[in-house]
């Protein structure tokens, strides 16, 4: 059976921008509000980042990662604040980026005023997880986030996770040093910077 479209139904219009198009935090934020559907970032020079949707296997191990990370911190009892895939927050380099799940200490949180936490919040992220999809290609793929880690680590990220599910496997970077590679991952823990967290990925990995 073929429904007819409703009379008055208009077509969604795709996002078109001129490729040169460089934009201000404050423009890609406006930007943003006119395109609500569009899953954008902003680099630190100016330049749009399109970022397709999840596949559905990844948006589910997203699922789990909310869950989980919830979790481990209301065992930890540290205070901090959780935000989604959803989140973008406006870095130190002027770039405006999503992690997949982050943390901030509740203290720096406060410290914002609250149009500053109604926006994009002009700070890094304390903790930034970000989940790899299959393949290595496009905003999603292994190498594109490693990008980002370092990105983040540059910008005050004490600690970030990139969790890779085909190898089951994460990358542990530090505020300094090397990223170091953990095989056949089953927790994560927040060590020095977040004492007590502890950050279980059965369901992530089942997802």
């Amino acid at each position: 059976m073929v429904v007819a479209p409703a009379p008055n139904a208009q077509p969604l219009e795709p996002l078109r921008l001129p490729w040169q198009l460089r934009l201000t935090p404050e423009q890609f934020e406006q930007v943003c509000q006119a395109n609500p559907d569009a899953v954008l970032e902003l680099s630190a020079d100016g330049q749009l980042i399109a970022m397709t949707p999840t596949r559905s296997e990844t948006g589910a191990r997203n699922s789990a990662l909310t869950v989980a990370l919830a979790l481990a911190v209301r065992l930890s009892g540290l205070p901090l604040k959780q935000f989604d895939s959803s989140t973008g927050f406006r870095l130190p380099d002027g770039s405006v980026l999503s992690p997949d799940a982050s943390l901030i200490r509740l203290d720096r949180w406060n410290d914002l005023t609250r149009a500053e936490q109604r926006s994009f919040a002009p700070l890094c992220p304390d903790l930034v997880v970000e989940l790899a999809s299959p393949g290595d290609e496009g905003p999603r793929g292994v190498t594109a986030l490693r990008r980002k880690m370092e990105l983040y680590r540059r910008n005050g990220a004490q600690l970030g996770w990139l969790l890779l599910p085909d190898e089951q496997a994460a990358e542990i970077w530090s505020a300094e040093g090397e990223p170091q590679r953990l095989d056949q991952a089953r927790h994560l823990d927040g060590g020095p910077a977040f004492p007590g967290l502890r950050l279980d990925l059965a369901e992530i990995w089942a997802a």
